[in-house]
């Protein structure tokens, strides 16, 4: 259902505002390149700084602007239960195909609290829900157990973005969850290697810049056409791992800046990358290719 290249698209902002012609712009880029699906308002589209308002248009947008030739796997998760449930039924009624409910971060719950929220959003939606698991910034992992659990419980839990960082985790969850359950990675640098013990494609942020070549690395990699596949890795690494020279999504954003794609513009606590970082950024994309 959810598996090969989504993007995790950024929110353009301007002067303030949503850009929502930039966001139309990106999001007809990726309809081009044929990548599988997007997924709006995610860490990469910084939800943490848009209002519940701004969080629901920009749901709206996405599904109007991809107008069913790409799915929407909507970022609607949260630390509040409420609020991801809030969150989650708007982007049923307004024609996601499915929600991103990342871990709770910040108050750290435990196991059993990671799955009575699940659980409960679950519950509150018919859209199938892909969990996401990134304890780098959430502060806690949702283990193996405890996704086993809500998979047995949940009809509608389908798959998991798996962004720990150790392909281990991979093997663990498809030996618990069996081959059906869909596994994505969350760090394009880690595609190839995860998806060579079972995930199935990857949510990426790279794919902002070049839609195309995820697309193709990843089709190459679920083909078994691993020369290919690698050849694309080895191309565009050092440019996967310079897009998080600096927290996300700031470098993705000055890189589709550089390129006229969209006004460099963030929220705070957010701000513009170092001197010295975007000229790092600056060489990896010439070097890459993607920038004159």
């Amino acid at each position: 259902m959810f598996t090969g290249t989504y993007t995790a698209i950024v929110t353009p902002f301007k002067h303030g505002q949503i850009d929502e012609a930039a966001l139309e712009r990106l999001i007809q880029l990726q309809v081009r390149a044929e990548v599988d699906g997007i997924v709006p308002v995610g860490t990469t589209g910084e939800s943490p700084t848009v209002s519940y308002e701004e969080h629901v248009h920009i749901i709206d947008l996405s599904v109007r602007f991809a107008a069913g030739k790409i799915k929407v796997l909507a970022g609607t998760g949260a630390n509040s239960t409420n609020e991801a449930i809030f969150l989650t039924q708007n982007a049923e009624k307004l024609g996601a195909d499915g929600s991103l409910q990342v871990a709770p971060y910040y108050n750290k719950p435990t196991q059993e609290g990671l799955f009575q929220h699940f659980r409960e959003v679950a519950r509150s939606t018919k859209l199938p829900i892909v969990l996401y698991s990134i304890p780098g910034r959430c502060g806690v992992e949702i283990s193996v157990d405890t996704v086993k659990r809500l998979v047995r419980t949940c009809k509608n839990i389908i798959g998991i973005k798996e962004a720990g960082g150790n392909s281990d985790r991979v093997s663990q969850l498809r030996a618990a969850l069996g081959p059906r359950f869909e596994i994505m990675c969350g760090d394009d640098a880690l595609t190839l290697s995860f998806m060579a013990v079972g995930a199935q494609g990857v949510i990426s942020v790279a794919s902002n810049l070049i839609p195309r070549q995820v697309a193709r690395m990843v089709q190459s990699a679920a083909a078994g056409q691993s020369k290919a596949a690698r050849k694309l890795h080895d191309t565009y690494y050092s440019l996967f791992k310079d897009l998080f020279i600096e927290s996300n999504p700031v470098p993705i954003k000055g890189a589709l800046a550089m390129r006229g794609q969209i006004c460099e513009e963030y929220r705070l606590p957010l701000v513009p990358m170092s001197a010295k970082n975007r000229e790092t950024l600056k060489a990896t994309m010439k070097k890459c290719g993607v920038l004159r």
